[in-house]
């Protein structure tokens, strides 16, 4: 019996109970894309704060995604066997105290533990959300449930980051996180109010999880989310610090122009649901181009807020790349579909950390912030080559299965 079916004997769920309870899942990664994009926003604020450059800054985005890569697989593995609506609800209350040292941080080093803490339970969270969904809805409903569990963190780019940027920018950096940290205690009561309890997973197994780190099909698809979105990573977490520095537009154009983001976000992953079922592998080449693509027009465009404003969208369309990747994960994860679904989430912060970092070592050695962009390229054709290494395992495979 599979992860998301130990409970089938349990009744499902009701068409409005079960609206209510995929509601609060997706508002949990909506705190979760709310606190790990509002923190590139927020970048110029604290660094001003600490009295460090903007470079020293980035690395506590890149703590955040550390804590992703390292929190995704211990988690899954060593704590599966608990219920997942208590996984869950702890989660969202360790993820609470993590932001609310980052609201108290006094100092750089201070900045980078908390966040590293606050992002350990991000990549778990998702991973268990979704086949908490799944299992409630019930097979005919598993994929509109999960869908809409992911959803939560594309109207997060939407709504939220804009949203904790502006009061970041009114009222201070700090207040931005002291709202995440409310706002993760609110999903965990929710969670624990709505969401019914299915109990222990009795066939949770560690081993079996890790196979999924020693196929190499996995770890491709993997490789190619760690490389290939680093780009979008490395032009976003220091766009408030390009807009602030290149142009002389009002300070509020930064909400504005991450809103189009978000929208460009949105709309991607809108699009790769519908093109992506049976031609994985070509949607997801499709949008690592447009991501290569897009970091060169930043580049180009840096110093002009309109240009740079529709190049992030762009950009934010090429982040549908996520729906293929995810998908093909399904496809070869075999009996380690948990932790290939929380390692999907730490592939994305592991672009998350190296972005940011490279990106940060041009600005230091002083290429200028359109920089910032030809290193989105760099990573962008890095993600092609990988894409080409899963393309000849695949082809190399279907042809021995032709010949056996």
């Amino acid at each position: 019996m599979s992860n998301s079916q130990h409970s089938d004997h349990q009744p499902r769920a009701g068409e409005a109970s079960l609206k209510v309870v995929t509601f609060w899942l997706a508002f949990g990664t909506f705190v979760l894309g709310c606190s790990e994009f509002a923190a590139m926003g927020l970048l110029p604020y604290f660094a001003d704060d600490f009295g460090i450059s903007e470079k020293a800054a980035g690395y506590a985005i890149s703590a955040y995604a550390l804590g992703v890569v390292v929190g995704a697989p211990l988690i899954t593995m060593f704590f599966s066997h608990i219920a997942r609506r208590t996984m869950l609800i702890a989660m969202m209350i360790f993820y609470a105290g993590g932001n609310l040292l980052t609201a108290l941080a006094w100092s750089e080093w201070t900045m980078n533990i908390a966040r590293f803490i606050a992002g350990l339970p991000h990549g778990a969270y998702f991973g268990i959300a979704m086949l908490f969904a799944a299992d409630i809805a019930g097979r005919n409903r598993r994929a509109r449930a999960v869908s809409n569990v992911i959803l939560g963190l594309t109207v997060a780019t939407i709504v939220g980051v804009p949203g904790i940027s502006a009061i970041g920018q009114t009222m201070g950096w700090r207040i931005g996180f002291f709202m995440i940290s409310a706002l993760s205690l609110v999903t965990a009561v929710m969670v624990w109010k709505m969401a019914p309890y299915r109990g222990p997973n009795p066939n949770a197994n560690p081993r079996s999880e890790l196979s999924a780190l020693k196929n190499k099909d996995v770890l491709l698809v993997l490789l190619m989310g760690a490389i290939g979105f680093g780009g979008m990573f490395s032009v976003y977490s220091y766009f408030s610090a390009t807009y602030l520095n290149t142009t002389t537009s009002p300070e509020w154009g930064i909400a504005v122009i991450l809103l189009i983001y978000g929208v460009g976000t949105t709309l991607g992953n809108l699009l790769a649901g519908r093109i992506a079922e049976g031609r994985l592998l070509r949607t997801a080449l499709g949008f690592q181009v447009l991501l290569g693509v897009s970091a060169a027009a930043y580049a180009m465009s840096v110093g002009n807020p309109v240009l740079m404003a529709i190049a992030l969208f762009c950009m934010g369309m090429g982040g549908g790349m996520v729906v293929p990747l995810q998908t093909r994960l399904m496809d070869v994860a075999g009996n380690a579909q948990t932790l290939a679904g929380a390692m999907n989430h730490a592939a994305f912060n592991s672009a998350n950390a190296l972005g940011p970092w490279l990106a940060g070592i041009a600005l230091a050695s002083g290429y200028g912030y359109a920089s910032t962009g030809w290193v989105g390229v760099a990573l962008s054709a890095g993600g092609v080559l990988i894409w080409c290494l899963i393309v000849m395992t695949n082809s190399s495979r279907q042809t021995s299965e032709a010949v056996s």
